[in-house]
């Protein structure tokens, strides 16, 4: 049943209608395209930690690992190809990025997940089959780009189908499928590890067919929203749709606003080249600077190599996939922590709290490492420092997946106008994966060369990303993506590159659609 007629704070219009049934459970359907690159980031480290697999793909990092523990403890896992094998997805979804844009916007956002979720299934089925690195390094590149598919589909569905003033949980919706996946990859990693026969990294990569059934299948069912119905020109059946999905049939201030949108969108004929004009600036910054910063924070560090990591800290082989899991779990609850904060408290509290926490992490997580390996790798971990540099990480990750992690796609999808809204989203997911793809492919050789200093390096980033937020986000909570250039061209800095003809609302409405 819908619920009340609700209030766009911060300058947004009132519309009728609230949140309904038929919404809730389409997004909650489309959010499960989140599940894929969930469990592809989860499930890498964990299968490289795998004796058996190192055994078969890459002996050479199995014979160094195996080697006496006064070996250098930093650099036992330090090899471009094992890397490539984490990494190339990322380099596939950046690729995949631009053209599943334009599918987004010329045939609709489930097209675009349907696409995505098939050639994911291919590339589950590629990993689970491989004979040798060439089929592994195939596999993964086809995941890369059923990830660049849902990466660029499942936001934007997501914000357009949200009413304003639960649009930050439905979209965090997203974050928490990922979320989920990564956990239930650790989980299928400590348990397929446990097979004696040493076939448990194949079944750990075939599982990857799971969560892109379920996308394949879930596409199927779910409607398109009304402003891609609307972009794709059925007027008629987008205010059908958009009276459905708020459970009203009194949406006509909503649809003008979408009419007025989409009318302004249909002027722009090369929305790659206007999002370069000065009117589009703070949304080309936000979504080059917003994802950039999210990689940069180091996460991926945590979620790729967790294992791999774990094992170079000291811990044993079934610690240190059972520490992943223990992640995975923190994760996955700070996530839903965001989905009831976003929207009351705002997106800037939380990036702002978030950053301080992981800043005091890191640096303290390099502090105990370096006290206890210095600079030459050699030295071990008592019990009990062990256990507290992983409560450590996990307060780091509890950080980034109320903050960083759902928020990084939250804000991008929700601020582009639907002219630019395609390759605004195109661009967030490929600087995305572009710079997921430079921490998958040297991450390990940083450590090796910069030791402890590497999280001082994440740490480094993450005050400046801070300060970045602070001076240059405005807040976006409960404001209707149609009417967000409101917000633009209130902000202090951002102001003079918005034209009074771009705000909707009001006198400006009235003028666009007279």
């Amino acid at each position: 049943m819908a619920g009340g007629g609700f209030v766009a704070q911060s300058g947004g219009r009132n519309y009728e209608g609230g949140v309904t049934a038929f919404v809730i459970i389409t997004c909650l359907v489309a959010a499960m395209g989140g599940l894929i690159f969930g469990y592809d980031i989860g499930i890498s480290g964990g299968v490289t930690s795998m004796d058996s697999f190192l055994k078969k793909f890459f002996p050479s990092v199995y014979n160094k690992e195996k080697e006496e523990r006064h070996d250098n403890m930093y650099c036992k896992f330090d090899s471009h190809l094992l890397q490539l094998f984490t990494s190339s997805l990322y380099l596939a979804a950046l690729v995949a990025s631009f053209f599943s844009s334009t599918v987004t916007r010329l045939f609709g956002r489930k097209i675009s997940m349907l696409c995505g979720g098939l050639v994911f299934l291919a590339g589950a089925i590629v990993n689970g089959a491989a004979k040798n690195v060439a089929m592994l390094i195939i596999g993964r590149l086809l995941l890369g780009v059923g990830v660049g598919f849902a990466n660029q589909s499942v936001p934007i569905y997501l914000s357009e189908m949200a009413p304003a003033k639960i649009r930050g949980a439905l979209n965090i919706g997203f974050q928490m499928a990922i979320t989920i996946g990564i956990l239930a990859a650790n989980l299928i990693n400590y348990g397929t590890s446990k097979i004696k026969a040493g076939y448990g990294w194949r079944i750990s990569l075939a599982l990857a067919a799971v969560p892109a059934i379920m996308m394949i299948v879930g596409s199927f069912f779910l409607p398109d929203t009304p402003n891609s119905i609307l972009e794709r020109g059925h007027p008629e059946k987008a205010k059908k749709m958009l009276q459905k999905i708020r459970g009203t049939n009194n949406v006509e201030a909503e649809f003008q606003d979408l009419a007025a949108a989409n009318e302004l969108a249909k002027r722009v004929e090369h929305p790659w080249k206007n999002i370069l004009q000065p009117r589009y600036r703070p949304q080309l910054v936000i979504c080059i600077l917003i994802p950039f910063f999210q990689q940069i924070t180091g996460i991926n560090v945590i979620n790729f190599y967790a294992p791999v990591l774990f094992k170079t800290l000291g811990f044993g082989d079934d610690a240190s996939l059972m520490s992943a899991v223990i992640t995975g779990i923190v994760n996955v609850v700070c996530t839903a922590v965001s989905i009831y904060s976003a929207d009351r408290f705002g997106r800037r509290i939380l990036f702002l709290e978030g950053g301080i926490q992981m800043i005091i992490c890191q640096i303290l997580v390099a502090v105990m490492i370096g006290i206890n390996f210095g600079t030459n790798g050699v030295g071990n971990m008592s019990g009990s420092t062990a256990n507290f540099v992983l409560f450590l990480i996990c307060a780091y990750v509890a950080a980034f997946a109320w903050s960083w992690g759902p928020l990084g796609w939250l804000v991008p999808s929700e601020i582009c106008p639907i002219e630019i809204r395609s390759a605004g989203q195109a661009i967030n997911v490929s600087v995305n994966m572009f710079f997921t793809f430079l921490i998958g492919q040297f991450f390990l050789t940083m450590l090796c060369h910069l030791k402890f200093g590497l999280f001082l390096f994440f740490a480094g980033f993450v005050v400046i990303m801070t300060i970045f937020i602070y001076f240059f986000l405005p807040e976006t909570k409960n404001v209707p993506i149609e009417e967000m250039n409101t917000v633009w061209k209130a902000h202090w800095f951002w102001g003079k590159y918005i034209p009074d003809d771009a705000v909707i609302g009001g006198q400006n409405l009235k003028e666009l659609t007279a």
